[in-house]
């Protein structure tokens, strides 16, 4: 006789969640949700977070799931529900993010029919989860919550969605929740092969001038550690994509720093000089390889990925070793011997010495400024050197988010990044609006910590509505805005790539003439100083939109004035927005262009 109590399918869902270890989940409600959102209310472990829009709801469970290394979850209606929450699914699919999504959906008999608020949002996201689910009977429900985690949390992780029709949420079930989970078409692989590993460690002890080129799987795996161990025990120089920044400390006289299109001269350079190559946890994105038929072919190319679709899908790999990075870097560790390499770490101190990541400190004006209001010095700020300083006064121990565009890579570049789950990005996918509400979602997973969110004009405005959801909860994320008073990144691709033909960039209407009408000219408003129109013209007012949201903000134009505001929000425990105006025609760069190789570098744009 079975000894589970009959319960409703929605219940089951809840008492799913708390078995998987759920303790926060966000979301927003809705008619086909109605049931979960009932058995959830009766919940005493779970702590639901209200987000203002569904799309907050996935990527705050993204940014949970990053800062903490444990699963993320959220729980939305159906039809808009749903489809609102396709942008942040894929966001953390993209980046081998745990998120499991759960969607009400219209009664199993209306299906098909083109019912209320129905979509097929199991087709929608078929291409962008790891794996979903649509219920069709009650009794399946304990398993598919089960098998969901485990889908979501082994392997390469990923995004599970599990859209539940509303009657299968209301019929009653006494299946019990399995103990095990065994499914027969997914079997990860994790112990790497010892002959494998044997032939990388040899590869490693007899190179001359190696590179490890670190990803994000360093991150996923909780390896960062052993690593660290492995290249300073080699003395092997380290470099990271945008998603392994953290995971070697860029303090290191090992650390070459971030590679690919905005990375270090040095990195760069070294990886069309390398002998052996090893690519642990990173997938050879094109941000990072640039022109794959002149990617570097001098060098031997070893690819260590417990996701065995990743090896060998961009380049060539002369030593694949598929599995999890734990038990393979464990075994790797004792086999690595210790050698200087001498000439070869010569060479890249010359590289570093080179050129570094720079910026020009701006001309001061000695002339009475409206934008300064009334001071008689005036310089506009570059946006770099406010994340340098936002590195001094936190001492680098902040945990970062970043948006989408040039602040992202100018974090990157001038945020020195020493701790694993220390900085939260988009890669992927390149989303704009993440970082706000994974910021939130960071700090509720870890309550104790520094989040600093830099964002941009424009992709902050995105889902700014969260805000709201921080200063309810308590939730003391820093909100640093770099308003340069246009999308950025898109301005100086269209400088560089379209001569200075600028359409659909400038974020206000001051002095802004037609598109057609702006080529070779910016029409971007700064400092009076430039002849030209006030920042303080610029729409929206963030400190007002702030401030109507219930957090404390503050506008900074003075250089002088960067440290207190910073040292300010910084030891406060509520939440801030800070709005610093910034220079609008500022360049990311080391920059590898579009199309082309690494060395093809650009370092200086006139």
């Amino acid at each position: 006789m079975n000894s589970t109590p009959s319960r409703s399918g929605a219940q089951c869902v809840i008492e799913g969640l708390e078995n998987v270890g759920c303790d926060i989940l966000f979301g927003y409600p809705g008619g086909q949700a109605l049931d979960l959102f009932d058995a959830l209310g009766r919940s005493t472990k779970i702590h639901f977070v209200l987000v203002r829009h569904e799309q907050g709801a996935a990527h705050m469970a993204d940014g949970y799931a990053r800062a903490t290394g444990r699963c993320g979850f959220c729980l939305v209606t159906s039809g808009p529900g749903a489809t609102n929450t396709v942008t942040g699914l894929a966001t953390a699919n993209a980046d081998g993010i745990p998120v499991i999504c759960i969607t009400g959906q219209v009664p199993t008999p209306m299906i098909g029919n083109d019912a209320f608020q129905e979509a097929d949002i199991c087709g929608i996201t078929r291409s962008i989860t790891k794996h979903n689910y649509l219920v069709r009977n009650v009794d399946d429900l304990p398993r598919i919550i089960k098998e969901a985690h485990y889908i979501a949390t082994t392997g390469k992780p990923g995004v599970v969605l599990i859209d539940i029709p509303k009657d299968i949420q209301q019929a009653k079930t006494s299946a019990p929740i399995p103990e095990e989970v065994s499914l027969r078409g997914y079997r990860p692989s994790y112990d790497g092969h010892p002959k494998m590993v044997a032939k990388l460690a040899d590869a490693i002890n007899t190179s001359q001038r190696p590179l490890l080129y670190v990803g994000g799987g360093v991150i996923a795996s909780n390896t960062a550690e052993t690593l660290t161990a492995i290249a300073r025990k080699g003395r092997l120089p380290v470099t990271t994509t945008l998603l392994g920044l953290g995971a070697f400390p860029e303090t290191d006289p090992l650390a070459l720093r971030m590679i690919g299109m905005h990375g270090s001269y040095a990195a760069n350079t070294a990886i069309q000089h390398c002998d052996l190559l090893v690519s642990v946890g990173a997938r050879f994105d094109d941000r990072v390889t640039g022109k794959l038929s002149e990617f570097p072919n001098q060098c031997a190319i070893a690819h260590i990925d417990i996701d065995p679709c990743a090896i060998g899908k961009s380049v060539k790999v002369d030593i694949p070793v598929v599995g999890h990075l734990r038990p393979i870097l464990d075994q790797l560790l004792p086999l690595i011997e210790t050698k200087e390499r001498q000439e070869w770490h010569e060479q890249i101190s010359k590289w570093k010495a080179h050129h570094t990541f720079k910026y020009a400190m701006p001309k001061v004006a000695q002339d009475f400024c409206p934008v300064c209001t009334g001071q008689k010095t005036c310089a506009t700020l570059p946006a770099q050197y406010v994340i340098e300083r936002a590195y001094a006064v936190s001492e680098g121990k902040a945990l970062v988010c970043t948006e989408v565009g040039q602040h992202q890579m100018f974090a990157a570049q001038f945020y020195k990044h020493t701790q694993p789950r220390h900085f939260l990005s988009s890669g992927g996918l390149g989303t704009m609006g993440f970082g706000l509400p994974a910021a939130i979602g960071a700090q509720f997973g870890r309550p104790d910590a520094l989040v600093v969110l830099f964002a941009g004009d424009g992709a902050v405005q995105m889902n700014f509505q969260e805000v709201v959801v921080a200063v309810e909860h308590n939730i003391p994320i820093k909100i640093i805005i770099l308003n340069n008073g246009v999308l950025g990144m898109v301005r100086q691709w269209q400088e560089m790539f379209y001569k200075k033909h600028y359409s659909g960039v400038i974020l206000t209407q001051t002095n802004r003439p037609p598109n057609e009408r702006m080529q070779g000219s910016t029409g971007l408003p700064t400092c009076a100083a430039q002849d030209r129109s006030p920042v303080l013209h610029y729409l929206p007012d963030f400190v007002k939109l702030a401030e109507a949201h219930g957090a404390n903000a503050r506008r900074i134009e003075r250089i002088e004035d960067v440290d207190a505001a910073l040292s300010t929000a910084f030891s406060d425990r509520k939440t801030w927005v800070l709005e610093f105006i910034v220079e609008p025609e500022g360049n990311v760069l080391p920059m590898v262009p579009p199309g082309k190789a690494h060395k093809d570098i650009v370092t200086e744009f006139a």
